[in-house]
């Protein structure tokens, strides 16, 4: 009996597997269903405000109607940053901006052109700073590469093209979009790991479970089979004794 026990516990195992199987592809479904309804959300926000990608003829993206310009811009992306673009996400035949590729390539359009910028600045008097004497006049400043924390603000020029070039707007859209990259790759993971983790684990419990139980059931009747037979045995035994006893 002790034995027919012990397998019991193993059918009892294979329950609780196809329980927590079921419960894993519960909440991967639900976990699905909120993530498509982000994805969709985003999607009706991107398609009302309209943005779009430019290409030419042969489909190459182009920046402000030049295939160079917009070559700088992906490498600003591919080799500056470090970000891994997948550019089959930058489809010349859906323009509609709407893909965390094509909101980091427009991201990265502002920031190339913040940092290739010239600002103008007007010196109303003469200024010195560490040493150097800046005339009073009117100055194109050009940004050349250089972030905000880059530009001095107390210099008389960097300190006003540093307010200027990285302006509360172009902070502003760039808050907004990368915004728009982190929520949608965070969307689509959520997508990729209901099916994936959530419910394809839970689905592989669930017939691992069904099987250790299956198979549980079936050894468990094979060890009554034989301690039934056993029983028997010991039985006749016991009555062949008691007869040549007598």
């Amino acid at each position: 009996m002790a034995q027919v026990n012990k397998i019991g516990f193993i059918s009892i195992a294979g329950l609780v597997l196809v329980i927590g199987g079921i419960i894993g592809i519960a909440l991967g479904g639900y976990l699905y269903f909120k993530a498509e309804a982000g994805l969709d959300s985003l999607q009706a926000v991107y398609a009302a405000q309209g943005r779009t990608m430019s290409y030419n003829d042969e489909g190459q993206f182009t920046d402000r109607g030049t295939v160079e310009a917009g070559d700088a811009i992906l490498s600003l992306i591919e080799d500056d940053w470090a970000f891994p673009l997948n550019r089959s996400n930058l489809d010349p035949n859906d323009t509609l901006v709407d893909t965390p590729d094509e909101l980091m390539v427009q991201y990265a359009i502002i920031s190339y052109h913040t940092l290739h910028g010239t600002q103008t600045v007007v010196l109303d008097e003469d200024v010195e700073y560490n040493g150097e004497l800046f005339t009073a006049g009117t100055y194109e400043v050009p940004v050349d590469g250089r972030y905000f924390s880059d530009l001095d603000r107390r210099h008389p020029l960097e300190g006003p093209v540093r307010t200027q070039a990285w302006s509360p707007l172009a902070f502003g859209l760039q808050g907004q979009l990368i915004g728009g990259v982190t929520s949608d790759l965070l969307a689509g993971m959520a997508h990729f790991m209901s099916w994936s983790i959530f419910m394809g684990l839970g689905f592989m419990f669930s017939v691992a479970g069904v099987f250790v139980t299956i198979g549980g059931i079936q050894l468990t009747r094979k060890a009554e089979a034989k301690a039934a037979v056993a029983e028997a045995q010991a039985r006749v035994a016991v009555g062949g004794t008691a007869s040549a006893a007598q």
